[in-house]
């Protein structure tokens, strides 16, 4: 028996035993076995729509190689680019809540937070607060746009050495900064770093990874953002015993990985799919052949080629990516961060420290708290990278999903019945709240937390590539910067109703993934588009397409 589809079909001759071929894949085989005409017809109708939207041939049980020490220490490297989009996050809630930053930069607030009188929830309802937090997102969304041309024209390297030194930059004029303007410019060229770094970083870990640890080596970009939170977290707990300059301490420190990621992107190699897309196809060749530590790379560099010759035959990628056969990427792209933000995690790890002072706990034990959660992150990270290839995406995020659902709920809930506006939480509540939303905190770790970043940077065929990772970046800072901007004022609103208010769309998109989203697990990169064309849903957009 030969499989088409999912479905099986005799052979002559056929003893009964199955030839495994991967599901939904046409194959040479199968054109000189079948005898039947409508069947050959069929055969080739679907090979020419295959053709139309990416590689045409299955060669995925013909790749070779190992995990090599070269690809891990590469994927490593480029991965630091994520510690300082981390730390970033890290460090802003902290130093928002250190009295001498506040003091200098918000004396308003500064004020309002020494009233013991003044409403819980609204004691850091700010918007120079949020717009010192969010400039960086709403920067980093216009460069990533800048950034997909420089990605595909000139290779992920550049892309990640333009990120790099956006934030040696950035980190050197917050350190330095005497008044807003010149905060707030820091923070823009922070931004400039995310977009070119989130655009670049998640698409070279994707390409230089084997495929069967595709998913483990990508979220080594999750788990460095994991570890730039932790340390955050752990440097504002230091700092913030010296009154007057440990924010300085605390905003310069960032310039560390950023160099870092800077000589890290001068010594990485380029990745194969990028050289041969530019029409270096014998550097890539060599490439290839080194980081999978085998010569017999022919199948793999096949595939490499194929895609690059429908990249290239591609002028306008990202009107390429709106037409009908690139729709199911295109709706990943879009919701996958988007969701990946309405799960509120950045509102708890932007503003942790503040939320924690805002439900009682005083200076020093909210930045402890933080600090908590910020480990629980990195450790629940691992958990993801060690499960990712085995279990698969969807059995994570939805999994993922259901925690964090229950502890939203329970979170509001607490916080709804024991927590008033000018009262603090008993001490029994505080640390039954902390430790729901360190669950909440590891559910996102193991779950959303790194899949938003993976799935998206491996559905897309070569010629969108580039162009898909803008957009998934591009949504991710754009949902960020509106979070970001507008958490204080929604929690200052809504109160513990804001917890009830992530959790619905925790519910939506958990949905969202149990109907739409197919397993990605194994999939080749460069045959990706052969996985929509066996979705039940997703078969019926794209064969409409022209």
């Amino acid at each position: 028996m030969v499989t088409i589809g999912g479905g099986t079909l005799p052979e002559s001759g056929d003893s009964g035993t199955d030839e495994k071929i991967y599901p939904g894949t046409i194959t040479n085989s199968i054109k000189r076995e079948c005898s039947h005409l409508l069947l050959n017809v069929f055969v080739e109708m679907t090979e020419g729509f295959i053709a139309s939207a990416g590689v045409e041939k299955d060669r995925a049980e013909q790749y070779q190689g190992k995990v090599t020490t070269y690809v891990i220490i590469a994927c490593i490297v480029a991965a630091v680019g994520g510690s300082i989009f981390g730390y970033d996050i890290g460090i802003s809630g902290g130093v928002t809540s250190m009295d001498a930053f506040l003091e200098k930069f918000f004396p308003t607030v500064y004020e309002k937070k020494r009233q013991t009188r003044e409403n819980n929830y609204c004691k850091f309802n700010d918007q120079g607060i949020a717009a010192f937090t969010s400039s960086l997102y709403l920067s980093g969304l216009v460069a990533t746009l800048f950034a997909s041309s420089v990605t595909r024209n000139y290779g992920r390297r550049i892309s990640i050495i333009c990120g790099g030194i956006s934030f040696l930059v950035g980190a050197v004029l917050n350190a330095a900064a005497v008044n807003f303007a010149m905060l707030l410019s820091g923070r823009i060229m922070f931004g400039v770093g995310i977009g070119f770094g989130n655009q670049a970083i998640p698409l070279y870990l994707s390409e230089m990874a084997p495929t069967h640890l595709r998913g483990g080596l990508n979220m080594m970009f999750q788990l460095a953002t994991t570890l730039g939170i932790f340390s955050a977290n752990m440097i504002n707990y230091g700092t913030s015993k010296f009154d007057q300059w440990g924010w300085r301490l605390s905003l310069g420190l960032a310039a560390a990985p950023a160099l870092l990621m800077t000589v890290g992107g001068i010594f990485l190699p380029e990745t194969p799919n990028s050289l041969i897309e530019q029409g270096s196809r014998e550097k890539g060749r060599k490439v290839l052949e080194r980081i999978r530590g085998t010569q017999h790379v022919d199948a793999e560099f096949e595939d490499m080629i194929d895609a690059s010759e429908m990249a290239n035959s591609i002028k306008h990628p990202f009107r390429n990516i709106f037409e009908k056969r690139n729709r199911p990427q295109l709706v990943m792209a879009i919701c996958m961060p988007m969701f990946q933000i309405l799960t509120g995690i950045n509102s708890i790890l932007f503003y942790a420290p503040v939320l924690f002072q805002s439900m009682g706990f005083k200076g020093n034990a909210s930045l402890y708290a933080s600090a908590l959660t910020g480990a629980v992150l990195t450790l629940s990270t691992l958990v993801s990278i060690a499960t990712v290839d085995k279990l698969g995406r969807r059995v994570l995020l939805i999994a993922g999903g259901i925690q964090m659902i229950v502890c939203q709920v329970t979170v509001g809930i607490v916080l709804g019945l024991k927590f008033g506006d000018d009262q603090e939480l008993s001490k029994g509540y505080s640390i039954a709240v902390v430790v729901v939303i360190c669950l909440f905190v590891a559910a996102f770790g193991w779950s959303w937390g790194p899949l938003g970043w993976t799935v998206p940077s491996e559905i897309f065929p070569l010629e969108t590539r580039s162009a898909g990772q803008s957009i998934t970046v591009a949504v991710n800072l754009f949902f960020t910067f509106i979070i970001a901007q507008s958490f204080l004022s929604l929690l200052c609103g809504l109160k513990f109703g804001l917890f009830l208010f992530f959790a619905g769309w925790i519910i939506v998109m958990t949905v969202f993934v149990y109907i739409l989203l197919p397993e990605t697990k194994g999939v080749p990169i460069e045959e990706m588009v052969l996985m929509w064309h066996r979705h039940w849903f997703w078969k019926k957009i794209i064969s409409e397409s022209p």
